[in-house]
């Protein structure tokens, strides 16, 4: 397994600026929900800043949200950004391919863009299925391409990005959900996905 364990200055300085958390609101979120409407309790992976789950705790008042990421900076940004949300939202360290929680634990887990970031994407898509309880959803999207390693700790062989819905299809495939859809967005560079635990 290779984790990213920091996210890149210029991703960083986007994803912690006003006009991101204005884009994520009334562009990025829609689009990734699908319609879905959230209540229960959440667990975003890779939320960085927290923009998306401060979108998702305004627009679900029903919602409890715990918000996780890799990256030391991003879990302090984002516990400042979801400090008016009070008990309704956790922010925590932790790593997306070993996840510190119990089998069923959430009612949805939601994934933007972020498992391009992890080595061993796949892990982290059963262990994000792991944690939904029986008849919850993973929701999510991400980047469609792979791409080349920027980090020292990252060997020749490791490549992030996911190539394709085939893929992330087959590697859903093997996992225990069922109604997986999911399809290209954006000219074939996102990729949005769900599915529901069996």
């Amino acid at each position: 397994m290779v984790v990213v364990p920091e996210m890149p200055p210029l991703a960083r300085f986007v994803c912690t600026s006003p006009p991101y958390r204005v884009f994520a609101r009334r562009v990025v979120l829609p689009w990734a929900l699908q319609g879905v409407r959230l209540s229960g309790h959440a667990l975003e992976i890779g939320s960085g800043s927290g923009a998306m789950a401060a979108q998702l705790l305004r627009k679900f008042p029903d919602l409890r949200l715990t918000a996780t990421d890799y990256d030391d900076r991003m879990v302090s940004t984002a516990r400042r950004t979801l400090a008016r949300f009070g008990a309704r939202a956790q922010v925590e360290r932790v790593d997306a391919a070993a996840l510190p929680y119990a089998d069923g634990a959430f009612d949805v887990v939601l994934s933007f863009a972020m498992l391009h970031h992890v080595g061993d994407w796949e892990r982290a898509l059963a262990e994000a299925v792991r944690v939904i309880r029986p008849g919850g959803q993973l929701v999510g999207y991400d980047l469609a391409h792979p791409m080349p390693p920027r980090h020292a700790q990252h060997h020749a062989r490791d490549r992030t990005g996911i190539t394709g819905p085939g893929q992330l299809g087959a590697t859903l495939s093997r996992l225990p959900v069922s109604a997986v859809r999911t399809r290209h967005s954006f000219g074939g560079l996102a990729l949005r996905f769900m599915a529901t635990k069996a």
